[in-house]
């Protein structure tokens, strides 16, 4: 699964990566992004040229037939074996997928103390992909009755490569800028010719390292000492191992 992740690159930064025209929406850094909150996705317009512009969307997809929309509480994540075809996700799976950039997620995993030790995942420094990547996502549009709108997304899940084995059995999917064009492609709504996108991303090319829990495990904080290295010491006298049982997913 995938229920925090990080994002703290500039409008130019994104701009410069995915070829998206400028000028770009502000964004503020986020090291420490959660459920329900704005999330950026780059996705084709309605123009006839289908071009990439970027939307900031809530994170938590809320299918358009939906009478409440709480229900985004429930769809921070679609799993790639039932989008097609799950009522949540199967509209936004033909018409309205999205990239959601990142620079890296969380997770949790419970040590042999009960005690759930957050880890940051990110790409492999001397791996070649560039430092902002991007998840696989949906995003949708949900009218109220009083005719406003929300739009909101999911991040699309896989089965954990080996690395993530370690964490969890379940890591986002992450996608290669080469697949970009092809996820995004308008024109491509066969479930067969998507689920070749969903794969789990390469392990050699993954890194994590664990986090200070008395800042991630609060959404409240956002700050770039989410991301720093927890000292080794503090680390073990926190978890009081390294290797626990499995969260519940």
């Amino acid at each position: 699964m995938c229920g925090r992740f990080a994002l703290a690159a500039s409008p130019e930064q994104l701009a410069r990566q995915f070829e998206l025209p400028l000028p770009l929406p502000q964004l503020r850094p986020r090291y420490n992004i959660a459920p329900t909150q704005p999330v950026p996705v780059i996705r084709t317009d309605a123009t006839p040229e289908h071009r990439l512009e970027l939307g900031i969307t809530q994170w938590g997809l809320i299918p358009e037939w939906a009478s409440d929309p709480s229900i985004g509480h429930r769809t921070i994540n679609a799993r790639a074996e039932t989008v097609h075809a799950k009522p949540s996700f199967k509209a936004a799976f033909r018409r309205r997928r999205c990239l959601i950039p990142a620079q890296g997620f969380f997770e949790w995993r419970t040590n042999s103390r009960r005690q759930k030790q957050p880890y940051f995942i990110r790409p492999r420094a001397d791996y070649p992909q560039p430092p902002l990547f991007a998840f696989a996502g949906l995003w949708e549009v949900w009218f109220s009755q009083d005719g406003s709108e929300i739009q909101s997304s999911s991040i699309i899940t896989t089965e954990a490569n080996s690395l993530m084995q370690e964490l969890h059995h379940r890591m986002p999917v992450i996608l290669r800028p080469e697949q970009y064009a092809g996820w995004l492609d308008w024109t491509n709504a066969r479930p067969a010719r998507l689920q070749k996108f969903l794969q789990p991303y390469p392990s050699e090319a993954m890194e994590y390292y664990p986090v200070d829990h008395r800042l991630v495990n609060s959404p409240r904080n956002d700050s770039p000492e989410c991301l720093t290295a927890a000292a080794p010491a503090d680390f073990m006298a926190e978890t009081g191992d390294l290797f626990g049982n499995m969260p519940d997913d």
